[in-house]
């Protein structure tokens, strides 16, 4: 044989060799490509909060991705894609890379116990009904929501009493009193400039929208929300808007000043005439009539700002929900921690003898009359109310910074928020009797 002949098999021989290689190359790519990411939510996570958002963004890209409840915290399993390897680097959020060997383990244990998973279908649309500019208190949703880089649209009265609620499936109400009496502030900051401003504002956007003053503006406002959740709709609301809500549903309503108007009484019977019938969570609660007592009614079981009736702060638990008879409470209680400090807020908790029949709790305080955290379905949606203003600002008052979310990036309290944004995502199975 020449040297020509085998300098040519020998050049074959390496062309070959090469080819293989890159055909391994590339079986290895695919199939590092083929497995899943595991976004473990236990203590082994780096970032709870942002995990929300690369959850978030996998369905904007459209891709599949699934909820596993009860498993670690309530981990997300997600397609292994450059993109969200690559958010999950920047964010500093924990993944797990899964083979198919190792994900059948996990689908085996999963199948063994409380535990299930969930498909989430499509990103929900987001808005939260917030007043524009800034206002001297900042809002616990809006915070997370910007954290966790999670899109979302801001809407206020105009953009209710236009219609624009049915532009979206998710809404979250800033801490808004819907009776019309501006949290009573008036009794502690009547001088002050940012609540003349408030006040200004109210009486032209009810003046500019067709209404005789704010107290009906709000109230138009809280019946087109109940239309919303009626009618499909997902609501969240903590603090103040989780009360006031229910009450200008129920059919309360007073002037700026406190006085009420259209002729709703003054005397005891104003109890009696309200429609509890309407309202999602509450009945037969006791409205506060006084214009002088800064409280709205005694579903708080706190009354935060009523000195002689301030509760001290103690825990609360969440409910362990059976992931596979009942998945959307167990959706909305996934968390890292069982216990969790309580924080107040204008509505801190929600007293257990005047919830509705049927009415889901998902943490109560133990010993306590009240509870902190419910769920409960209303025609065709749902809704959800968690007492407090900050998880992370126990004492939050005005003038408070705000929540820097990058020091609580792990805050069981802040979870159960996120959690609410991607109960809608998800694939609604029926329940298990």
């Amino acid at each position: 044989m020449g040297d020509s002949h085998r300098r040519r098999s020998r050049g074959l021989g390496a062309l070959a060799r090469a080819l293989v290689a890159l055909l391994a190359i590339a079986a290895l790519a695919s199939n590092a490509r083929a497995q899943r990411l595991l976004v473990p939510m236990d203590d082994q996570q780096t970032n709870h909060l942002k995990a929300y958002g690369l959850a978030y963004r996998a369905l904007v890209d459209g891709l599949q991705a699934e909820w596993l409840l009860n498993y670690r915290g309530g981990a997300f399993l997600l397609p292994d894609t450059p993109e969200l390897r690559r958010r999950a680097g920047l964010d500093g959020i924990g993944l797990e890379p899964l083979s198919d060997g190792a994900l059948a383990t996990v689908r085996g244990e999963m199948a063994s116990g409380n535990m299930d998973a969930v498909p989430l279908e499509k990103a929900p649309k987001i808005a939260v009904y917030t007043p524009p500019g800034a206002l001297p208190w900042d809002d616990a949703v809006t915070l997370a929501l910007k954290y966790a880089g999670i899109e979302y649209g801001a809407i206020y009265d105009d953009e209710v009493i236009k219609g624009d609620l049915k532009k979206y499936d998710w809404i979250h109400l800033h801490h808004e009193d819907f009776t019309g009496q501006l949290n009573k502030f008036h009794l502690g900051y009547r001088d002050a400039p940012w609540f003349q401003d408030l006040m200004r504002k109210n009486m032209a956007s009810a003046a500019r929208l067709g209404f005789p003053d704010p107290s009906a503006l709000k109230k138009g406002v809280a019946e087109r929300l109940r239309a919303f959740v009626e009618n499909g709709g997902f609501l969240f609301a903590m603090c103040g808007a989780t009360e006031t809500l229910e009450l200008a549903i129920a059919g309360f309503t007073v002037d700026i000043a406190g006085s009420h108007v259209d002729g709703t009484p003054t005397d005891a019977d104003a109890d009696a005439k309200m429609q509890w019938g309407r309202a999602f969570a509450f009945q037969g609660a006791h409205l506060e009539q006084s214009p002088f007592v800064n409280a709205m009614s005694d579903i708080d079981g706190h009354q935060v700002n009523v000195p002689g009736r301030r509760q001290p702060l103690g825990t609360f638990t969440l409910f362990g929900f059976s992931a596979k008879f009942d998945p959307v409470a167990s959706m909305l209680v996934q968390d890292h921690r069982s216990v969790l400090n309580d924080f107040y807020g204008v509505t801190t908790s929600f007293m257990k003898n005047v919830l509705k029949p049927g009415v889901k709790v998902l943490a109560t305080e133990e010993g306590a009359p009240w509870v902190k955290y419910l769920h409960g379905d209303y025609g065709k949606g749902t809704w959800t109310y968690l007492g407090g203003h900050d998880p992370e600002d126990p004492q939050h008052a005005i003038g408070s910074p705000p929540t820097d979310l990058s020091l609580h990036k792990d805050s069981p309290g802040y979870r159960l928020i996120l959690n609410n944004v991607l109960f809608p995502a998800a694939k609604k199975k029926p329940l298990k009797t």
